[in-house]
C-alpha cells in the first residue's frame, strides 16, 4: 500500500477536528490521501486512514510528523518552509555550467558566498560531473578539486554539503568543513560511504537512481515509477538506519533525471507529495534538465530558467523542504513570493 496526500487546503480553521493534516509540519495542509494498493487506487479522507490497518497508520504517522532541524555547528537547517540549496560544480564538463570555477578555488568560494547571500541556506558542491556519459574523475584530483572550495566557504560562515559518490572524498570534505554529504548513489557506489557516514554522524542525502554502483543511468524499466522509486528509498533509508545512521539526519532525493524517461520525471513530479511518507525531508533537483528543454522546444540549458522555477515552486506545493537550483536569486524570489501567498492564505 502507499499514500499520497491530495485535497490540499489553504488554512485547517475551515475544517472539523481531524478532518485535515498538516504535512511534515511545514506550510501545507490536506483533506485526503490517494490510496494506491495494488492497481488500484481510490481517495479517501484524512480520517479514514488509520481504519486500513497498521501499514497505513504508520505512513501516515510519517506524513504528519514534524521533520526537525537540524543542528550543524552554528548554523541550523530548518525544514518547515523550503529553503534553497545551491549548487557549486568544481568541474569541467557538468552539464550546466561545467568550467565555470574549475581550477579557481577562491572565485568559486566567492561565487558560493554571492549565493548564501542571496538566499541559498545549502552550498552544494561537486568535483565530478554526473551527466549521462561523464569520465568517472579519480578521488584524488576530486578531492584537490572540492577541498579549497569547500574551506573557505566553512571559514566564511557559509552550510556547505559535499556532492560524491566517494569515501575519500567525502572523509576530506567534511574534515574541510563540509557538514553534509549528498550521495547520488545513495551510499553504494563506494563500500566505505556508508562507515564514513555513520562515524561522522552527518546528515546525508540519498538519491534515487536504477544503477547507483554503475553510475545511475541505467533503463529503469518501472512498473509505476513512484511507487518503485518510494520503495527503493524506503528500503534504503531502512538499510542506513540499520547501519547506524539517524533517520532524522537522511534526507530523499527522487533522483530527476537519473534512469527515467520525459513521462517517468513527469510522474515523478506530480507523485512529490508521497515521498514524505517515508519520514524523511525530500530534496528536488531538477534545475535546468533535460525536461525542460524536452517540454519547450528544446530549450538550451542557459534558457530554462523559467522552467527551472516552475518546477521549483511545484516542489514548495509539494511540501518539499530542500530545492536544489543553479538560480539562486531568482528561485529564492519565487519562493517569498510562494510563502508571502501561503501567509496571506493563512489567516483567511
Amino acid at each position: 500500500m502507499h499514500l499520497r496526500p491530495v485535497q490540499f487546503v489553504d488554512a485547517p480553521f475551515a475544517y472539523p477536528d481531524g478532518a485535515v493534516a498538516r504535512l511534515a509540519g511545514g506550510m501545507q495542509w490536506f483533506a485526503a490521501y490517494e490510496v494506491i494498493d495494488g492497481g488500484a487506487k481510490r481517495v479517501l479522507p484524512v480520517a479514514d486512514i488509520p481504519a486500513l490497518g497498521g501499514r497505513a497508520a504508520a505512513l501516515h504517522a510519517r506524513f504528519t510528523a514534524p521533520r526537525p532541524p537540524l543542528m550543524l555547528g552554528e548554523r541550523t537547517l530548518r525544514f518547515d518552509q523550503p529553503v534553497v540549496a545551491a549548487i557549486l560544480n568544481m568541474t569541467p564538463d557538468s552539464f550546466s555550467d561545467g568550467g565555470t570555477h574549475h581550477d579557481d578555488p577562491a572565485a568559486a568560494a566567492a561565487a558560493g558566498m554571492t549565493m548564501a547571500g542571496a538566499g541559498a541556506a545549502l552550498i552544494d558542491v561537486g568535483g565530478e560531473s554526473t551527466r549521462p556519459g561523464a569520465a568517472q574523475v579519480w578521488e584524488e584530483d576530486e578531492a584537490k578539486r572540492v577541498v579549497p572550495v569547500i574551506e573557505r566557504l566553512a571559514t566564511a560562515g557559509a552550510l556547505v554539503s559535499i556532492d560524491t559518490r566517494k569515501a575519500l572524498v567525502m572523509e576530506r570534505a567534511l574534515a574541510a568543513g563540509a557538514a553534509i554529504v549528498n550521495d547520488v548513489s545513495a551510499l553504494l557506489w563506494d563500500k566505505r560511504a556508508v562507515e564514513i557516514v555513520a562515524h561522522a554522524a552527518c546528515p546525508v542525502i540519498i538519491m534515487h537512481s536504477p544503477d547507483p554502483e554503475k553510475g545511475g543511468h541505467g533503463s529503469g524499466g518501472y512498473r509505476n515509477v513512484a511507487t518503485d522509486v518510494f520503495d527503493w528509498l524506503e528500503t534504503r533509508v531502512d538499510a542506513l538506519v540499520a547501519a547506524g545512521i539517524e533517520r532524522t539526519k537522511i534526507i530523499v532525493d527522487p533522483g530527476i533525471g537519473f534512469g527515467k524517461s520525459l513521462h517517468d520525471n513527469l510522474a515523478l513530479i506530480n507523485a512529490l507529495a508521497m515521498f514524505h511518507g517515508l519520514g524523511c525531508p525530500v530534496m528536488l533537483g531538477a534545475s535546468r534538465k533535460r525536461l525542460i528543454g524536452a517540454l519547450s522546444n528544446e530549450a538550451p540549458v542557459t534558457e530554462r530558467l523559467g522552467g527551472s522555477v516552475a518546477l521549483a515552486l511545484k516542489g514548495a506545493d509539494a511540501g518539499v523542504q530542500l530545492l536544489r537550483v543553479h538560480d539562486v536569486a531568482e528561485t529564492v524570489q519565487a519562493l517569498r513570493i510562494w510563502r508571502g501567498l501561503r501567509d496571506r492564505a493563512f489567516v483567511g
